[in-house]
Formats: C-alpha cells, structure tokens, sequence
C-alpha cells in the first residue's frame, strides 16, 4: 500500500521559517517526480514547487527566491524549506508523488498559518 505523508506544518510569524517534509512508502521515491501544491480558504490549488526524479527543481512566482525544494533518495523524502514567510502562504500544503496517470499519488496535507 502506498502511503505519502506530510509533515512539519505549522503556526509561524510573518518572515519566520518553516520545513516541510513528505515521506513516502510503497514506492521508490527517486522515480517519481514530487510536487508541493497549496490550497488556501476559497482558492484553487496551486502548484508551488516541483523537483524531477533527477533532481531539476522548478518553482512557481509567488515563492522564488524564498522556497527551496530537495530530495534526499535514501530516505525516500522530499523537504520544502520555505522561508521569509509571509500571510499570504497561509495554505494546506500537500505533496503530490507523480510518475503518470497511473501512479499519482497524493498525501493528506498539513497546515501552514502564517500569522502574527
């Protein structure tokens, strides 16, 4: 059985930080593309960082220069260091473990609140 999970969400200040951390079981992890996607109140979800198989990471406007997204194989996880945070992050932040229509995997989110 395939398991994505999600971790180190959280309540933090405008500028603080926060790592998230998305683990998988069931699958080799370092074959699939990993995706961090973000839902907020009354919004679409919107893809904010993305890290090919091979290590290419991509990120959307919104978070450049103050995400970064990396993979550590041998322990079959993804991270997402966000930094400099800002209200407008508040969001559920889900990784989303993707090799094709077949294998698209998703976790159960975990909470950001960026708030003072």
């Amino acid at each position: 059985q395939v398991q994505v999970v999600e971790s180190g969400g959280g309540l933090v200040q405008p500028g603080g930080s926060l790592r998230l951390s998305c683990a998988a079981s069931g699958i080799d992890f370092r074959l699939y593309h990993t995706n961090w996607y973000r839902q907020a109140p009354g919004k679409q979800r919107e893809l904010v960082a993305a890290i090919t198989n091979v290590g290419s990471a991509y990120y959307s406007n919104s978070v450049k220069d103050r995400f970064t997204i990396s993979r550590d194989n041998p322990k079959n996880a993804v991270y997402l260091q966000m930094n400099s945070l800002k209200p407008e992050d508040t969001a559920v932040y889900y990784c989303n473990a993707h090799m094709n229509s077949e294998n698209d995997f998703w976790g159960q989110g975990t909470q950001v609140t960026v708030s003072s």
